[in-house]
């Protein structure tokens, strides 16, 4: 199957069975905007509560929750004011704005390293070079300028009162840092992380929930002492494999990656921080759980002119996608002392910490992830078709619906033996779902291209001997077992501590 006939059966899948369409679609739709349905919004808060799993639990990290409207000074700070633009040309013909690196990439095979360093006259020059034209209509293009791609609004009834939407999370923790360096009883290291809406107005986006306009981040800070930037956490990931590709193989135009452990990165230079290497590292293993094996991953160093205005060291962690290629899913940027430093000049307000006798201002790590994006990420890798069926094979933890219960037929009592199963079942936590219309075989199809991992089939043996059927998503095969036994099983496998094949006697391959 192709990427973009696999692309399209996806976005296809989801549309038809709830888990994500193009918003406002009985307006004619609006391009970077998407709806989760019921399946897709469990799906993204499932991943969300992992994150929370892989990072917020095991440091004792805190979160929190912030507007999404900031007073524009904020941004001034901050630098997104002055950075926070894109190249844009509008087409003569059809009037259609786009953006110019994009356009030198897909039409001119410009890589993204090529067109981040051009300047507005030097972009215009490689257009008119290699004839790039309107991707819309073909029409000739105007003369490229910067679009501001946050959004503007105003607070209140006065126009002079400017504010953004947010395109990251990252500013309010920033700054609330003091308030927050109070919750964590005034000790470093420690982290905050944000997971909410962000908006981007992008110029022209053409990638389903890959690029939006508006969507969730999840924004983590860690703050330590520059003079105490060890990480204690290290040894748990020191031996982890990293795939790199390093900022100067880039320029060199090397795009294969270099496999180091966490511990060989840091020796030798290549990842500056230690904590920003062990988020690294925690975020591998992240991906893996989310279905991404290791090969399908690689961390990108950014250049000099590609790195935020921030950053002292960026990496992009990139995943393949059969679609699009190799595509950011998060990124890793040491934002030194940055932001907190302009924020105490820009405010006047003390923002240093307190330690040993000194006063300094901490630096900061920031691990970043958009979970939309991750959605499809995960959706492409559990993605599958056997026997001319769909079968999504999420991760049994992240799957919507945990088991689908069928009565055999629709009579004899099988029904509300089935609903009082399902009962049983949605009362010990576990997402059920009672399912009774069509044949057997067209309820385990209907199951399996959502993803849900198992699937409890009650028959005439049930009313007899209290035995039900289950039925595995991936494989197949179905094992016999006593309903009396059932939850603890269930419980046992969604934690991982039994497979299928525990659950009861093999019936039928």
């Amino acid at each position: 199957m192709q990427g973009s006939e696999k692309a399209e059966r996806i976005q296809e899948l989801a549309k038809r069975r709830g888990l994500f369409w193009p918003s406002y679609e009985i307006y004619g739709g609006l391009s970077g905007f998407v709806t989760f349905g019921p399946l897709g919004t469990v799906l993204k808060h499932k991943i969300e509560e992992k994150f929370r799993e892989f990072y917020t639990r095991p440091l004792s990290i805190l979160e929190i929750e912030s507007s999404v409207i900031l007073p524009s000074k904020i941004f001034e700070a901050s630098g997104h004011v002055e950075h926070f633009k894109e190249p844009m040309v509008e087409c003569t013909k059809c009037k259609r704005k786009l953006r110019v690196d994009h356009l030198l990439e897909e039409q001119a095979g410009m890589s993204d390293t090529e067109t981040e360093k051009l300047n507005l006259a030097e972009l215009q020059n490689e257009m008119e070079k290699r004839g790039v034209r309107c991707a819309e209509c073909g029409g000739v293009l105007g003369k490229p300028k910067y679009f501001m791609t946050m959004f503007t609004t105003t607070i209140g009834p006065y126009s002079d009162a400017l504010g953004y939407g947010r395109p990251e999370a990252a500013q309010g923790i920033f700054v609330e840092f003091r308030r927050l360096w109070e919750q964590a009883r005034e000790r470093l290291p420690f982290g905050v992380v944000q997971i909410g809406h962000a908006l981007r107005n992008e110029i022209s986006p053409r990638q389903g929930p890959i690029r939006l306009r508006e969507f969730t981040i999840m924004d983590l800070e860690f703050f330590f002492d520059p003079n105490d930037p060890e990480c204690t956490q290290l040894e748990k990931v020191e031996t982890e494999t990293l795939r790199l590709v390093r900022a100067e193989a880039k320029l060199r135009g090397e795009k294969e990656p270099i496999e180091v452990t966490v511990k060989e990165a840091l020796q030798k230079g290549y990842v500056k921080a230690e904590w920003q290497a062990y988020f690294m590292a925690l975020s591998k293993r992240f991906l893996v759980d989310l279905g991404v094996p290791d090969e399908k991953q690689r961390f990108m160093e950014k250049l000099d002119w590609e790195k935020a205005h921030y950053a002292a060291q960026s990496f992009d962690q990139e995943i393949y996608l059969e679609r699009w290629g190799w595509t950011e899913v998060s990124g890793y940027a040491y934002r030194t002392d940055f932001d907190l430093k302009r924020h105490m000049e820009f405010s006047g307000v003390d923002m240093r910490a307190f330690k040993e006798g000194r006063r300094f201002i901490p630096h900061v790590v920031e691990p970043s992830f958009g979970s939309d994006r991750l959605v499809y990420v995960v959706l492409e890798y559990a993605y599958q078709a056997k026997k001319d069926r769909v079968l999504l094979r999420l991760p049994r933890e992240l799957a919507p619906i945990h088991i689908g219960v069928y009565p055999l037929v629709g009579k004899d009592g099988l029904p509300e033996k089935a609903w009082q199963i399902r009962q049983m079942l949605a009362s010990e936590g576990f997402a059920a779902e009672y399912d009774e219309s069509g044949s057997i075989g067209r309820r385990y199809a209907r199951a399996d291209e959502v993803g849900t991992p198992l699937g409890i089939t009650i028959d005439y043996d049930s009313l007899k001997d209290d035995t039900i059927t289950i039925r595995d998503r991936d494989s197949w095969k179905q094992v016999r077992t006593h309903i009396g036994q059932l939850v603890d099983l269930l419980h046992a496998y969604f934690n991982y501590k039994k497979e299928f094949e525990d659950l009861g006697q093999l019936v039928r391959d």
